[in-house]
């Protein structure tokens, strides 16, 4: 196999895991979404939206997008375009470092899912 089918092997390994820890997440409450979108010239994002009783959208999302010479790889968690976490990017050169960063900001923006929407709901009750 040459070095692009590796990285390409790669890449679908680290989707896959990614959205594995995505359609983990779950809450008895709120109706959640996930999904995957290919992102021009060459690039993925994966996560999961949670809408809550009230309309709003809690997205939690990775991607990894190569241009030039190097992979940048971003996480957060949004709700309604409001940063309620944002990893900072980070850019490297080697895809497998990319990937590795990638599967790490999958499960530093899973963590908090179940809390955050939480805190959430409890907002919405105070009100």
């Amino acid at each position: 196999m040459d070095s692009a089918s590796l990285a390409a092997a790669g890449l679908l390994a680290a989707l896959g895991r990614a959205s594995e820890i995505f359609a983990e997440l779950r809450h008895p409450f709120v109706r959640s979404e996930r999904f995957t979108t290919f992102l021009p010239p060459a690039g993925v994002r994966v996560g999961a939206v949670f809408t809550l009783p009230d309309g709003r959208e809690v997205r939690f999302e990775v991607s990894i997008v190569t241009a030039g010479d190097a992979f940048h790889v971003d996480g957060g968690i949004d709700a309604e375009g409001e940063p309620l976490l944002e990893l900072p990017r980070k850019s490297v050169q080697a895809i497998h470092d990319g990937l590795a960063v990638f599967d790490d900001y999958a499960g530093e923006v899973a963590a908090p899912a179940v809390r955050l929407i939480d805190g959430l709901l409890e907002e919405l009750s105070d009100n």
